[in-house]
């Protein structure tokens, strides 16, 4: 027969050597003790430990984990403000101090993650009960900041860190939503309003620029002009005078009588006056006589003016 003790101790031998290794998965890491006392970690691996005695109190994760969080703050002016958030933490680091408050603070994980909400949750309410409702939507930086700033101490003593707070979605109450959406388009229809103000001043305040420039130019043009028929009619007439004195001249040279000159020129008038008339009615003597009494008017006329220019 077999020997009940060869076999006895056999087995307790295989036993034993079964109980001296134990393997860690990675990314986590193994917290063991010894009669319920903290002994050392276990590192990814394979791993040996005291049978019998030494124990793997818990095996801690060192990877991000995230949870999803619901809660609810009010605002200053007593506004509901619903959020919906994500938190990204991990364990602070893999040194044994560390551990050590990641294994031992709280009886389980099922605490930490109630301790870690609640602490989330009070930073932000905290955060928006110093703020107005239509300030909120636009401090999502700022209340991720002021949270990360109150529980990163708090989450190292535990062990842990926050790595990011992402604040997903903020609504309001309904009430309060719709209240916001009359204040939103009542102030486009106000920003619609004087946009239209603004741009129908803008288009006046051109149109009278633009009037007042085309009368301007216009003004300009026309003093040119009557300035260049003043100029036109002044060399008309130097033109005239000058052929006027050459003819009188060529003939007192043919020792012919200058009046034929203003003959000529009283026929041409006549000739021109009838000729050129548009319908409208010039009483005009054309008799030989009336050309003489015209004549002589416009020689005493300019007999006068030549005594007069002598006198100054």
């Amino acid at each position: 027969m077999p020997n009940v003790g060869l076999i006895i101790l056999i087995v307790f031998g295989t036993l034993t050597l079964f109980l001296s290794f134990v393997s860690i998965q990675q990314g986590t890491v193994g917290v063991t003790t010894i009669f319920g006392k903290f002994n050392r970690i276990l590192r990814p691996g394979l791993n040996f430990k005291i049978p019998f005695i030494e124990k793997v109190f818990k095996r801690i994760s060192i990877q991000n984990r995230s949870s999803e969080l619901g809660f609810q703050a009010v605002t200053i002016d007593q506004a509901n403000v619903n959020f919906t958030a994500m938190l990204l933490y991990s364990v602070f680091n893999s040194d044994e101090e560390t551990l050590k408050n990641v294994a031992f603070k709280f009886v389980d994980e099922r605490n930490f993650m109630q301790a870690l909400v609640r602490s989330v949750e009070g930073s932000v309410r905290a955060f928006v009960a110093t703020k107005k409702q239509a300030e909120v939507l636009s401090l999502r930086r700022d209340i991720v900041d002021a949270v990360k700033e109150q529980l990163d101490k708090i989450l190292e003593e535990w062990g842990y860190h926050l790595i990011d707070l992402q604040l997903n979605d903020i609504n309001f109450d309904e009430e309060v939503m719709r209240s916001m959406a009359k204040v939103v388009a009542s102030n486009n229809l106000k920003a619609a309003a004087e946009n239209e103000g603004q741009a129908l001043l803008i288009t006046k305040t051109k149109a009278a620029e633009a009037e007042g420039n085309a009368i301007k130019i216009s003004a300009l043009a026309e003093k040119d002009a009557s300035r260049l028929k003043g100029e036109g009619i002044a060399l008309f007439r130097q033109e005239v005078a000058r052929g006027m004195a050459g003819a009188a001249k060529e003939m007192e040279e043919a020792n012919l009588d200058s009046s034929l000159i203003l003959f000529s020129m009283w026929t041409e008038a006549v000739r021109n006056f009838a000729q050129e008339g548009k319908g409208n009615v010039i009483f005009l003597d054309g008799s030989v006589e009336g050309m003489q009494k015209t004549m002589k008017d416009m020689m005493a006329m300019n007999l006068l003016e030549n005594n007069s220019k002598t006198k100054k």
